[in-house]
């Protein structure tokens, strides 16, 4: 059976070097190929392209020397040519600054935009965490599709690595819609077979929660779009909040990746 790529969005930059570290690492534990794309922007140089590639693998044969590796060099927005790889893909990993995003902003218009419009799971690297390890995965749950896709991904990922799993159930304050009872939310994760993971209802802002029981995590997996509890992960203030502060990688299920 043919695997589907690791994708790792490169540009030569910091963020860069830790997706590709990262992406490496995902590739072997899913014995996949690992897939690193160079977007030439309008204005940019070709020229300078191919030296960020060959490092880029260079990088990747070091960190996992037993991975199978392909390149692409496109043109146009890293983005849109990121967008088009996801359809076939595992994954993209992508670092928070890099990819043309201002010096200073944490997550840039691509991030969102493939968070957006992805067709597979999205991860987001800090360079400035390097590569922190952590003990659990943390996973947002409401019990909409796109939750349920981020229990499948976070589940599988803490099974690869040995990593504890902690279930946040969110329940906005103010409203009763949706709550998610803990029958509910323990035959979710039983039926995937995290029978041993820790399961948390809460109230209030998600955000601040997220990063209060993601203090000790490897990875948070967040639905993008999903029901009062974790609504407006996607672009609005909670995602970003998420993804400017949290100390570990993040990873975001896009509707496109649960058939939305």
């Amino acid at each position: 059976m043919k695997h589907q790529p690791v994708v790792v969005g490169i540009d030569g930059s910091p963020a860069a070097d830790v997706a590709i570290k990262w992406g490496a690492i995902e590739a072997a534990t899913l014995r996949s190929p690992l897939h690193l794309l160079y977007v030439v922007t309008p204005g940019g140089s070709p020229s300078h392209a191919g030296e960020v590639v060959y490092k880029a693998v260079a990088q990747a044969r070091g960190s996992q020397p037993g991975i199978v590796i392909d390149t692409q060099i496109a043109n146009g927005s890293p983005a849109a040519a990121l967008g088009k790889a996801s359809a076939g893909a595992a994954m993209v990993v992508i670092g928070s600054r890099g990819l043309g995003v201002m010096v200073g902003a944490l997550v840039g218009s691509t991030g969102l935009d493939l968070a957006a419009n992805a067709h597979c799971p999205v991860i987001v690297v800090r360079p400035d965490l390097g590569m922190l390890a952590g003990i659990r995965v943390v996973i947002g749950y409401d019990g909409s599709p796109a939750s349920d896709a981020a229990l499948d991904f976070g589940l599988d990922h803490a099974r690869r690595h040995d990593l504890a799993v902690r279930v946040v159930a969110a329940q906005p304050t103010g409203t009763d819609l949706h709550r998610i009872t803990e029958d509910e939310l323990r035959e979710a994760v039983h039926v995937r077979g995290g029978h041993d993971a820790e399961l948390i209802q809460i109230s209030g802002h998600p955000a601040e929660h997220l990063l209060r029981l993601s203090s000790d995590a490897a990875l948070i997996v967040l639905g993008a779009r999903g029901r009062d509890g974790f609504a407006g992960m996607l672009i609005g203030s909670v995602s970003q909040t998420v993804l400017h502060h949290a100390d570990c990688p993040v990873a975001i299920i896009p509707a496109a990746a649960t058939g939305g």
